[in-house]
């Protein structure tokens, strides 16, 4: 296993990305570290956590102020310091990352939140958290295929070297 996450009062076990998953958030990851200031740096792996609200996530790729991620602490990334998750759908269980994150990510305030479809080789970008009678939204999406490229808040990504899942016989 590669661990958990914590979703309302829930603990989701996690299994281990495959080889593909790995190749689109280290594609994702070395895109942004071309783009970020000094002051950012993108991370393939770590917990952000919202301990207030009982959710702890597991982002594939993150954007975190370098000062925060060199802190000597075994702690979560807070979400206010996150302005940027990335979340590599995976093959079996495509609703986590379209529903509960979705609605995890936005409650927690996270800002721009990526999700990246190999199944579909499409990407949507979620932005403008913010409260609805529903509770806690993002009120803006924007979808792309591979291929084009992808407005992330202030950085652009190129889609054209992502790749599908390969199909199975």
């Amino acid at each position: 296993m590669r661990g958990f996450e914590i979703s309302d009062d829930q603990i989701v076990m996690m299994m281990p990305p495959s080889r593909p998953h790995e190749y689109v958030a280290l594609r994702i990851r070395q895109q942004l570290d071309k783009q970020l200031p000094p002051d950012l740096v993108a991370h393939t792996g770590g917990e952000v956590e919202h301990a207030a609200l009982g959710k702890l996530r597991r982002p594939d790729v993150i954007v975190v102020p370098y000062a925060i991620f060199a802190e000597s602490t075994m702690a979560p990334f807070d979400p206010q310091d996150v302005p940027l998750v990335v979340e590599v759908v995976s093959p079996s269980d495509h609703t986590n990352d379209y529903v509960e994150k979705v609605h995890d990510y936005a409650a927690m305030g996270i800002g721009l939140y990526l999700v990246v479809d190999p199944r579909k080789s499409t990407l949507t970008v979620f932005t403008d958290p913010g409260p609805s009678p529903e509770g806690p939204r993002y009120r803006a999406q924007h979808d792309y295929a591979f291929g084009s490229p992808v407005v992330v808040g202030p950085w652009t990504l190129e889609t054209t070297d992502l790749r599908p899942y390969p199909t199975t016989s």
